[in-house]
C-alpha cells in the first residue's frame, strides 16, 4: 500500500488536539454531572461497590478490593485517584451527606491523611443504596461500554436527590474551575417539592426554602444579603466565620473557645491558623493572648485562646476575624456538565435539571414496571382460563406425542396427531387460542395450583395486577400523578435522612478593628560591630552603661514608637521600626540587622544609624570617598518606603560619612595619603539628597577620603552619631604616622588639598 502524506496546518492540529484534551478532562474527569452531582471516578466507585454487593446492611470490605476492582473494570487512572475519591466520600466533615460508610482511619478534620487502603474498609451508606442505586435494574439510565468494552457502566446514576447541591463539588479542569458549597438536605428537598408544584419560582423565591450553604463544619455565613445575587448568577463570594464563645476561667481570666471553623479552614489550615495567632503575639499586634491550645477531639472542634486578665474579648475576636482565617471567603462557581457541556448554573437551573431528570427516570421506571405487570396479567388470565378447561388440557397432554403438539393445540387449535377421547373434546380443543406466553405458563404449571385455595389466590393476585396496571398507567399519563410519586419519595428521604442545619446564616458587619496605639516605651538600641541588634530597658542600660558603651558601635536612646534609619556605604537608607527589634536582657546576643530590615551585609556596610524622627529636625552632612560633600535637610529622610536612596553617588563612589551637624560646627576631612582639611560646616552648600554634592577636598591620583571628623564631638550632639574608632585621646587622630590635635589645624577652604602633617 502506497504511503499517503496529508498536509495540514500545524496550528489547526494543535488547536483540535488541545480542545479534545480539554473536553476529555472537563467531561470525563474534573467536573460533576448536574443530574447526579458526581464526577466519573465517584460514580464508578459507587457503582462498583453496588456490583460487588457491598450494601449498607452487609459486612465491610477492604478498600483495596474496591479500588482494585474499580480500576480494573471502569477507571484506569491509577489507584491513588480512586482511593482519594473513596476517602472523601466517607468524610463527614467534607460531605454534607457521606455516601460511603468508612471503617478505620479515613483522615481527620485537622488534615491527617487516611490510612493505606490495605488497612481501611468501606461499604455503601443506606442513603446511597436507596437514593442513588435503587432502580438500576429497571433500565432507568443508559449504560455505556467501559474503557476496554468488556463491561457496561451507567452514564449517570439515577440519583433521587439533588446531590450537586447537597454535597457540593470542587474540581479544576482545563481553563475552568467548579466550587459548589454543600447545602442542607431537608431544605433542598423542600425547594424541589415547591418547584414541582410551581415551576415559575425564581431564585429569590427558592431562597425562602434554601437559606444558603450548610457546611459540615458549621460556622456562620455573614453576607446573607449577597446570597440572592450569588445564586442567581452561579458565582460570587461567601464570607464564612468560625463560631467563637467566651468562657470564664479561674482567677477572673477569660478565654475564647472556637467551637466551629470555616469550611475553608479544613485540614492543614487549622495548623496555619494556630501559627497565625502565635504570630500576632510575636509581632506585638496584641499582648492580651497568653496561650493557645488545640483541644479538638472526636466530639468536635475546640480551640482555646487564653486571655490576659482585663483583656477585651470582643476586641480579640475582631482581631482574629481580621488578621487570621477565622473569617474567610468561599468562592462560589456553580459549574457542572449539563447536556454534555460545561455550564455555570443558577440555583433555579440546577433544580430544573434535577426535576427533569427525576421525571425522565420515573417515566422509564414505571414503563418497565407497567410492561412487567402486563406480562403478568397475560399469564394470569391464561392460567385462570386453563383452570376452567383443565380436563381438556389434561386430555390434550395425554393424547399428544410432543410438547410442540400441545403448544400448537393450545395456541392455534391444531389437533392433528392428538388422540382425543371424544369428537366433542377435539372440537373444543380446536377452539383454543391461548397466547404463547400463556401456553408456556400452562405447560409449566404444577398440579397443586388446581387446589381451590390456590385458584382463589390466583384470582386475588390478578386483581392486584389489574390495580397496578391502572395505577402505573395513570402515573405515566398524568403529570400530577407522577409528581405525587416523586414528592412522596422525596418526603420519605427527608424524614429518614435530613438533619438540622449546622451553618448559621446572617448579615453581620465587617469586623471593626480599632488599632490600639502601641505603648510608647523608652528603650536603648544597641548594635555591635558584627551587626547584631537588640533593645534593652533604660534601667538595664544604666546598670551596664560602661560595658554597653564599650562593646557596642551604636548606642541610641529611642522609644518603641520611633523608627531608625540604617545608612550604608552604597548610599541607601533602610527603615527599621524600633518595635521590630527584640527587647531582651542585656546579655542577649541580639538579632542580625539583615533579618530586621532590607539591609544585606554581603553587599553593603553600615556607616551610621539615626533615629528618623529626631534627625528630621537636623541638618545632615554627607561625605563620599571621592571627596564629594553636601548638607541635606533632615526632613528629606522622612519617607514611608522601607528602602530609599539617602544620597546620590557617582559610579564607583561610596558613602563614608552621614551624620547630623550644626551651623557653627567644623569638620576635618582625612585622606588615605594623610592629608587633612579643616572646614567650617557653614561653607558646605545645601543640596537635595539625590544630588551628588560638591567637591570638598581636592585629591591626588589614587587618594580617597577615609574619614570625616566632627570637631564639636565632645559637646552635646543633636543626635547620636557613629563612634569613630580611635585609640587616641579625644580630639586627636593619627595621620601621617603621628598624632594630630584637630583643633590646632589651620582652617582651610573647600576644594583645596589641605595639609599633610610632617613626620
Amino acid at each position: 500500500m502506497e504511503e499517503q502524506i496529508i498536509r495540514t496546518e500545524y496550528s489547526e492540529i494543535m488547536q483540535k488536539s488541545y480542545i479534545d484534551y480539554a473536553m476529555s478532562v472537563i467531561v470525563s474527569r474534573a467536573l460533576p454531572d448536574v443530574r447526579d452531582g458526581l464526577k466519573p471516578v465517584q460514580r464508578r466507585t459507587l457503582y462498583d461497590m453496588h456490583e460487588l454487593g457491598i450494601r449498607y446492611d452487609r459486612p465491610f470490605r477492604k478498600s483495596a478490593r474496591i479500588v482494585g476492582d474499580t480500576m480494573g473494570k471502569y477507571h484506569p487512572h491509577g489507584d491513588s485517584s480512586i482511593y482519594g475519591a473513596l476517602v472523601v466520600l466517607a468524610q463527614d466533615f467534607k460531605m454534607g451527606i457521606p455516601l460511603v460508610d468508612g471503617h478505620g482511619n479515613f483522615g481527620s478534620i485537622e488534615g491527617d491523611g487516611a490510612a493505606a487502603m490495605r488497612y481501611t474498609e468501606a461499604r455503601l451508606q443506606k442513603i446511597t443504596q436507596e437514593a442513588f442505586l435503587q432502580d438500576l435494574d429497571k433500565n432507568v439510565v443508559a449504560f455505556q461500554p467501559n474503557f476496554d468494552e468488556t463491561e457496561k457502566e451507567p452514564e449517570v446514576l439515577p440519583a433521587r436527590i439533588p446531590n450537586l447541591l447537597v454535597n457540593g463539588s470542587e474540581g479544576i479542569a482545563v481553563g475552568m474551575v467548579t466550587s459548589i458549597p454543600p447545602h442542607n438536605l431537608g431544605e433542598v428537598l423542600d425547594a424541589v417539592i415547591a418547584m414541582i408544584h410551581d415551576g415559575s419560582l425564581t431564585d429569590q423565591q427558592l431562597l425562602e426554602y434554601i437559606q444558603g450553604p450548610d457546611f459540615p463544619t458549621g460556622g456562620i455565613v455573614v453576607n446573607k444579603s449577597e446570597l440572592a445575587q450569588i445564586y442567581s448568577t452561579g458565582s460570587g463570594k461567601i464570607r464564612v466565620r468560625g463560631k467563637v464563645e467566651t468562657e470564664k476561667m479561674k482567677g477572673g481570666k477569660e478565654c475564647l473557645v472556637i467551637t466551629e471553623i470555616p469550611y475553608t479552614m479544613l485540614g492543614a489550615n487549622i495548623g496555619k491558623f494556630l501559627n497565625d495567632v502565635a504570630a500576632l503575639v510575636e509581632t506585638k499586634k496584641t499582648t492580651d493572648i497568653t496561650d493557645i491550645s488545640n483541644q479538638s477531639s472526636k466530639e468536635g472542634i475546640r480551640i482555646v485562646i487564653e486571655l490576659r486578665r482585663g483583656a477585651d474579648p470582643e476586641y480579640i475576636k475582631n482581631l482574629l476575624y481580621k488578621k487570621t482565617r477565622l473569617e474567610d471567603t468561599f468562592g462560589v462557581n456553580m459549574l457542572a456538565v449539563a447536556d454534555g457541556r460545561p455550564e455555570t448554573l443558577s440555583l433555579r437551573q440546577i433544580l430544573e435539571h434535577h426535576i427533569d431528570f427525576q421525571f425522565e427516570v420515573t417515566t422509564k421506571k414505571y414503563q418497565v414496571m407497567l410492561d412487567r405487570e402486563l406480562k403478568k396479567k397475560e399469564v394470569q388470565e391464561g392460567l385462570i382460563r386453563a383452570c376452567d378447561v383443565i380436563d381438556l388440557i389434561i386430555e390434550i397432554l395425554r393424547g399428544s406425542k410432543s410438547q410442540k403438539q400441545v403448544k400448537d393445540c393450545l395456541v392455534y387449535g391444531i389437533t392433528d396427531g392428538i388422540k382425543f377421547k371424544s369428537q366433542r373434546s377435539q372440537k373444543q380443543a380446536a377452539k383454543l387460542d391461548f397466547t404463547e406466553a400463556q401456553a408456556d405458563a400452562i405447560l409449566e404449571m404444577r398440579l397443586y395450583r388446581l387446589i381451590g385455595l390456590e385458584i382463589d389466590a390466583l384470582m386475588e393476585e390478578h386483581k392486584k395486577t389489574l390495580a397496578n396496571i391502572e395505577n402505573y398507567t395513570d402515573i405515566l399519563n398524568n403529570y400530577s400523578s407522577m409528581a405525587d410519586v416523586i414528592i412522596r419519595e422525596l418526603k420519605q428521604f427527608k424524614k429518614e435522612f435530613a438533619r438540622p442545619r449546622r451553618t448559621q446564616i446572617m448579615d453581620a458587619e465587617a469586623p471593626v478593628l480599632e488599632e490600639k496605639a502601641p505603648e510608647d516605651i523608652p528603650v536603648v538600641f544597641l548594635m555591635d560591630r558584627f551587626g547584631y541588634a537588640r533593645t534593652v530597658d533604660e534601667s538595664v542600660y544604666e546598670k551596664n552603661r560602661e560595658s554597653a558603651d564599650t562593646e557596642n558601635r551604636y548606642v541610641i536612646h529611642v522609644s518603641t514608637s520611633q523608627r531608625l534609619g540604617i545608612y550604608t556605604d552604597t548610599g541607601k537608607q533602610h527603615l527599621l521600626k524600633v518595635s521590630d527589634v527584640p527587647l531582651g536582657r542585656y546579655r542577649d546576643k541580639g538579632t542580625p540587622i539583615d533579618n530586621l530590615c532590607n539591609y544585606d551585609s554581603s553587599q553593603e556596610m553600615v556607616i551610621n544609624v539615626l533615629p528618623i524622627e529626631k534627625a528630621a529636625s537636623c541638618v545632615i552632612l554627607s561625605v563620599s570617598s571621592s571627596g564629594m560633600i553636601k548638607r541635606v535637610e533632615g526632613s528629606e529622610l522622612q519617607v514611608s518606603k522601607r528602602t530609599v536612596a539617602a544620597s546620590g553617588l557617582a559610579e564607583g563612589d561610596s558613602l563614608i560619612s552621614f551624620y547630623p551637624v550644626r551651623e557653627n560646627s567644623q569638620i576635618v576631612l582625612q585622606s588615605k595619603k594623610g592629608f587633612l582639611l579643616r572646614l567650617p560646616v557653614s561653607e558646605i552648600p545645601f543640596k537635595k539628597k539625590a544630588a551628588v554634592g560638591v567637591r570638598g577636598m581636592k585629591l591626588s591620583e589614587g587618594d580617597t577620603i577615609e574619614a570625616c571628623h566632627l570637631l564639636d564631638a565632645q559637646e552635646e550632639e543633636p543626635v547620636n552619631a557613629a563612634k569613630l574608632p580611635s585609640d587616641e585621646p579625644a580630639g586627636t587622630i593619627r595621620a601621617g604616622g603621628r598624632s594630630v590635635v584637630l583643633s590646632r589645624l589651620k582652617i582651610g577652604t573647600r576644594d583645596t588639598k589641605g595639609t599633610k602633617p610632617r613626620g
